[in-house]
């Protein structure tokens, strides 16, 4: 069948199912023994679930949420959703009951799928503000015998019924399929939402695929590739990863058991391609390194020549056979990396020094770019031309891309269009970031002499303290973010005199180092607030301020009394700072700062997802560096 004709998710898994039905599709791992679905599996029970959404009467332009883990039940519910020409809605597991509801009652959500009963949970409880749903179809039975909602419904019932249908009208899955059209709406997608509300885009199935398309001739994938599915399928990156290429490439998608499982899984199957979002990338960075404190002396000075020889390679463009074979080699091998052929990182920028690290040890990481309104992606590294400070080149001239009212030094707003892109926000009649077909994305860049394009930051993110300086707060918040000390980082300055910073400890690195070296402690409170740890982590801040020019080193910082949270609206879902919400929130923080107090008392109350609060009583201590400390004495 010619490809233009497989222009919807449905289309594509029946032709899989036909062609290579005995192959296996799906992977998942269940009371710790993987299980495979091939295609033919795959294409018959997501036959059933969509007869079963017809049998509801779900149908042409109603919306179907998904919420829960990623599990096959889900995929296969997505692609159901789309052959009765219905709309799919991923939203993240952990979203709190006020985003959910905002949501399912904005899109007008007709049936969710959950997967257990604390997401049934958290629909009963919005189910007032919702008043489209209908229908709670759940795939996990366990604890939910003490439920009598007649909304509620198991997967396992839901199933039955579409295969009585499918007995009693036979034809009637295909016609359906048959009927699919790639420019119809498939997938509301929700944007990240930093500012405000996430928007919900609309993405047709036709444009999904044909940018997918377009992305594997950058970056060619089969069905001898492995994959594990460990970001959340709401995410743009997911779809295309877990959907698109999976049902085009036919690579093999692999579900974790649960997300504490999820490296033991990962290396159990040695995936041959991974995406990890930034946060991912350096935290196994900062476990790495913490494990090596660990160590005995030997194997420190092993771990450090090995480094050492691994970084001037890269440095000289090339890899270090003397350093793979002295650590790398089982480095890749106890983190699952042995197999890879070509990993990525996306949905925000990783600092410089943490992909280092990974090309150092002959992880073949390259960073791509892109928005979810343009299909997620559009920007990767060629294999042989990595660049460290780049986001790489567009996958091929059907993508079009330019730099908006740049300055001196070739700085301006990125812009970019394609014939894939999203048709607009749910809801929405007048975009003012689309304009002539061009998506205004509100990140700074330039393309470099090289032809790749560098990003700064947002546009509206990049600062100027008040003597005229400008920097970007992301740039040094990914270098403090190497440390392995440092889970989080807001960097300050905007208006003001000079820069400072609040950090959030990585509190399990932290506290390993406070337990060795015997310092008592209760709580991340407690820890963040000793005197020893302030100094650790002034030794690691001084060690970035020494790789920035004068104007954009730290003067001062303070250890925040918690993490940021994505629960606390403090950081989006996928983990970027909404820098307004910090402002406002840890206002009173900053004002001290920069009125050089010493120490700033805190007394506060701060939420855990499971309802319950804590007090919060403490004291920052300020931390002076540099120049900051001559500033201070000469007052």
């Amino acid at each position: 069948m010619r490809e233009d004709a497989l222009d919807t998710l449905p289309k594509l898994l029946a032709h899989n199912a036909a062609q290579h039905g005995g192959e296996v599709a799906l992977r998942e791992k269940q009371f710790g023994i993987w299980r495979s679905l091939t295609w033919a599996e795959h294409q018959e029970r997501t036959r059933c679930i969509a007869l079963g959404l017809r049998w509801l009467g779900v149908g042409e332009g109603d919306v179907v949420g998904l919420i829960g883990d990623n599990r096959p039940e889900w995929v296969m519910g997505e692609i159901a959703a789309h052959a009765v020409r219905a709309r799919s809605l991923g939203i993240y597991r952990d979203a709190l009951d006020d985003e959910v509801a905002y949501l399912l009652e904005f899109a007008g959500a007709r049936l969710v799928f959950a997967e257990d009963e604390e997401q049934v949970d958290k629909l009963l409880n919005i189910s007032d503000r919702v008043k489209t749903l209908q229908h709670i179809v759940y795939a996990d039975p366990r604890g939910m015998r003490k439920y009598d909602d007649p909304r509620l419904l198991p997967l396992e019932t839901l199933i039955r019924s579409g295969l009585e249908l499918g007995l009693q009208q036979p034809r009637l899955y295909d016609e359906m399929v048959a009927a699919t059209r790639g420019e119809d709406i498939a997938i509301l997608c929700t944007t990240s939402g930093t500012t405000a509300r996430p928007k919900l885009a609309m993405l047709t199935g036709g444009a999904l695929i044909r940018h997918c398309r377009s992305y594997l001739k950058a970056d060619p994938k089969g069905p001898q590739d492995e994959y594990v599915s460990v970001l959340p399928l709401p995410w743009i990156m997911e779809q295309i990863y877990v959907l698109g290429w999976g049902l085009i490439s036919r690579m093999k998608v692999n579900f974790v058991e649960e997300p504490e499982t999820m490296m033991a899984d990962f290396r159990e199957i040695g995936p041959t391609f991974v995406l990890f979002a930034p946060r991912v990338w350096e935290a196994l960075a900062a476990e790495v390194r913490a494990k090596v404190m660990d160590a005995s002396p030997f194997k420190r000075r092993m771990f450090d020549l090995g480094m050492k020889m691994g970084l001037e390679a890269v440095a000289q463009g090339r890899r270090s056979a003397a350093a793979d074979a002295l650590l790398f080699r089982a480095l890749r091998d106890r983190l699952g990396f042995s197999r890879l052929t070509s990993a990525a990182t996306g949905g925000a920028a990783l600092g410089p020094d943490t992909f280092r690290f990974f090309q150092a040890m002959g992880v073949p990481l390259r960073q791509l770019y892109g928005q979810t309104e343009l299909l997620g992606a559009y920007t990767l590294h060629r294999a042989n031309e990595v660049d460290f400070d780049s986001v790489g080149v567009v996958f091929d001239d059907s993508i079009e891309l330019r730099i908006d009212e740049p300055d001196a030094n070739g700085v301006g707003e990125i812009v970019t269009r394609h014939p894939n892109m999203f048709a607009g926000y749910l809801g929405v009649n007048d975009n003012p970031d689309l304009r002539g077909g061009w998506l205004h994305t509100g990140d700074a860049g330039y393309v470099a002499k090289s032809g790749q394009l560098v990003v700064i930051d947002r546009i509206k993110d990049i600062a100027e303290t008040s003597g005229g300086d400008r920097f970007s707060p992301q740039y040094i918040e990914n270098k403090l973010k190497f440390s392995p000390y440092v889970a989080e980082a807001v960097v300050l300055g905007a208006g003001k005199p000079h820069l400072a910073a609040m950090i959030c400890i990585r509190f399990p690195i932290v506290s390993k180092w406070a337990e060795r070296s015997r310092i008592a402690f209760t709580t991340y409170s407690d820890l963040s607030a000793k005197p020893q740890v302030l100094e650790l982590l002034r030794a690691e801040v001084e060690k970035v301020n020494a790789t920035l020019p004068l104007a954009q080193q730290l003067r001062d910082f303070v250890l925040l009394y918690k993490e940021l949270d994505a629960d606390d609206e403090e950081l989006t879902r996928t983990r970027k700072v909404r820098r307004g919400v910090i402002a406002q929130k840890y206002g009173d923080i900053i004002e001290a700062i920069y009125r050089g107090d010493p120490a700033i008392p805190v007394d506060t109350t701060i939420a855990f997802q499971d309802g319950t609060k804590q007090r919060i009583r403490t004291t920052l201590t300020v931390a002076r560096l540099g120049a900051g400390r001559a500033a201070m004495a000469a007052e």
